[in-house]
């Protein structure tokens, strides 16, 4: 036999689409069917569209072309910078039920200038974990013994940014014991209490917004479940600046920093924060403030 006979090809090999690999051509890419898989795709799908709309050609030295009828690159420009077909491209921006390879994400996140927390939450999106359904952690009594112990305020939430234990300086200042058992939570209490809205003055906003982008993170590793599905319901419908952060689907990691507080009763009150996982459940956090 010579060198040059051919081989029948066989399933899932490369195929070609005018240079580009298409879906079927690409290593690693996968159809996804899990169950609970779709919510994920959709948010990943959301959040491609965001960020391709954040872009101006004049950012990335591109010329004008004919006339732009949405702001942002164009899908084809997006494919074309991360080396895939147009048409792979528009499967993921719709939210189809396929998945990328690591090396296909990457390129993405290039094309689109994603930022390292930004470029992390898309692998996030685009990975195969499953996960259970939702259910309240519980707090260990060494945590809650540890947390009344101390004398500056702090707290500990959970996955849904739930507030599961506080000791009494941090409830002289948010008032948790005060709020029913479903509103104790730190984006409600944060974005439908006037109470907060007042106590955190002229920083509210951008404050509320950074949360936003923060829960942005977490939510759509859990997109399509029941309690974040009621959560984000309660959100949209008792919040008007809700829905429209939540629509840049902008994403923060979370990190320390510091906040200025008008108190009705204690006055003005400046705080360093960080936050800490919990050994026993990655899931749970305690947020302490250290008065400076």
């Amino acid at each position: 036999m010579n060198g040059l006979a051919m081989k029948k090809a066989k399933p899932g090999a490369r195929r070609t689409e005018g240079g580009r690999e298409t879906p079927a051509s690409r290593p690693g890419i996968r159809t996804d069917d899990r169950p609970g898989g779709g919510a994920r795709h959709s948010e990943l799908g959301h959040f491609l569209r965001a960020r391709r709309e954040r872009l101006t050609p004049e950012a990335l030295g591109l010329p004008q072309g004919r006339r732009r009828r949405a702001a942002g690159l164009r899908r084809e420009e997006v494919a074309e910078r991360a080396g895939i077909s147009t048409d792979w491209y528009i499967r993921l921006e719709q939210g189809r039920t396929v998945s990328p390879s690591s090396t296909t994400v990457d390129a993405l996140a290039r094309a689109l200038m994603l930022d390292k927390a930004e470029h992390a939450h898309l692998k996030a999106l685009a990975s195969r974990s499953d996960r259970r359904r939702f259910t309240p952690e519980d707090v260990p009594g060494t945590v809650k013994r540890m947390v009344e112990s101390l004398t500056q305020p702090a707290y500990v939430t959970g996955r849904r940014w739930d507030v599961l234990h506080w000791n009494e300086a941090a409830d002289r200042i948010f008032a948790f014991s005060r709020l029913e058992p479903g509103n104790r939570n730190i984006l409600l209490n944060m974005l439908t209490n006037a109470a907060t809205r007042r106590l955190f003055g002229d920083a509210w906003e951008g404050e509320a917004k950074r949360m936003v982008a923060e829960f942005r993170k977490t939510h759509d590793l859990w997109a399509g479940d029941p309690a974040f599905a009621d959560l984000l319901a309660r959100l949209t419908r008792e919040s008007a600046e809700f829905g429209r952060w939540w629509k840049a689907h902008d994403i923060r990691d979370v990190a320390a920093g510091r906040k200025e507080l008008a108190h009705p009763k204690l006055g003005k009150l400046r705080f360093e924060y960080a936050s800490f996982q919990a050994n026993d459940d990655p899931g749970l956090k305690l947020v302490v403030y250290t008065p400076v």
